[in-house]
């Protein structure tokens, strides 16, 4: 039952930006590219979400409370890849 929660926790965000991508013009606002999203989806989902809510919701700019957003995304994104290395070295030992 944890490893569903799990799965269900990383491709959610994946998810949303399929979702996002098919009914919406939002990534053609937020990003000149198509690079961007796509390394987003692969590696960051969360960063690249809260990147396109604050170029939408803040005429292109980040700034004051989507900064916040936007380091949390980060700091999210990048303790999968941390947690894993702990996982890894706990299970050689």
């Amino acid at each position: 039952m944890g490893c569903c929660i799990a799965i269900v926790g990383m491709m959610a965000p994946r998810i949303l930006l399929i979702l996002v991508f098919v009914l919406t013009h939002w990534f053609s606002v937020a990003y000149q590219t198509w690079v961007w999203p796509l390394l987003g989806f692969l590696f960051m989902p969360y960063t690249t979400l809260a990147y396109m809510a604050a170029m939408l919701k803040n005429n292109g700019s980040l700034s004051g409370g989507w900064v916040a957003l936007f380091i949390v995304a980060v700091i999210l994104d990048a303790g999968h890849w941390g947690s894993g290395g702990v996982l890894h070295r706990q299970r050689r030992k």
